[in-house]
Order: C-alpha cells, then structure tokens, then sequence
C-alpha cells in the first residue's frame, strides 16, 4: 500500500474576514492536478468551503470575485445559469443543476483563523 503524504491544515484567513453571509474569500487550489478556485463563506455562524464550480457546466459561479451569494443572501447561485445552492451543504435546491452537490472543502475556525485541510484530490496549488 502507499503511503500519501498529509498536508497540514492550509491557514486561509482571520475568522474577522469572513462576515455572516459577506463575501467569500476565494483560493487557488489544485483539483486532481489541474488549477482551480475554490471559495470559503461564513453562513449561519458556520464556516463552508467549495470548490468554484457549479455542478451543471463545470464554470465558476462568482458574480464579482468572492460573490456568490444571491440578491437575498440565502442562496450560493452560479452566476452563468442560475443554478442554486444551499449554503449549509452544497446540495442543489434549483435550477440545471439537478440532484448535484458542490464539492465539499473541508474547513475549521479556531483560535480566530480559518484553515482549510487539504484532501487527496485538492491540494494548495503550490502542491508538488
């Protein structure tokens, strides 16, 4: 069996930077090997990160970079086909997007950081 290397949790930002449904703060990731974004928001008091493509044409869905958010602030919405998103847990809950879920990044606050841990198949882009 082989051994994968674990990277350690990759600091993203101060907790502060990240306001209740505000902007998110987005990240170059390496996702199975090739460039990506992926995006962090604070959503009822919780930390959530993606990766920054909707799930019905593989796009980013920001409207502005770091807004992903609806006029409403309720829903994360790909700006190219208005898929829609929950917040909470990525699932589609309308539009072409059908039963998908955005890719789930792992996160953690603590200690007034957020960190965001790396996975098999999404690594920091500077990732060798």
């Amino acid at each position: 069996m082989l051994d994968v290397p674990v990277l350690p949790p990759q600091p993203l930002c101060g907790s502060a930077e990240l306001v209740e449904r505000g902007n998110a703060i987005v990240f170059d990731v390496l996702h199975f090997r090739e460039p990506a974004h992926a995006f962090a928001l604070r959503f009822d008091g919780q930390v959530v990160a993606y990766l920054n493509r909707c799930v019905h044409v593989p796009t980013e869905m920001d409207w502005q970079p770091g807004e992903f958010l609806d006029s409403a602030r309720e829903f994360i919405l790909c700006s190219i086909h208005g898929a829609a998103y929950d917040p909470r847990n990525g699932r589609c809950i309308g539009g072409p997007c059908g039963r998908g879920r955005l890719t789930v990044l792992k996160v953690e606050e603590r200690d007034g950081q957020v960190y965001w841990y790396p996975s098999r198949d999404t690594k920091p882009a500077l990732a060798a």
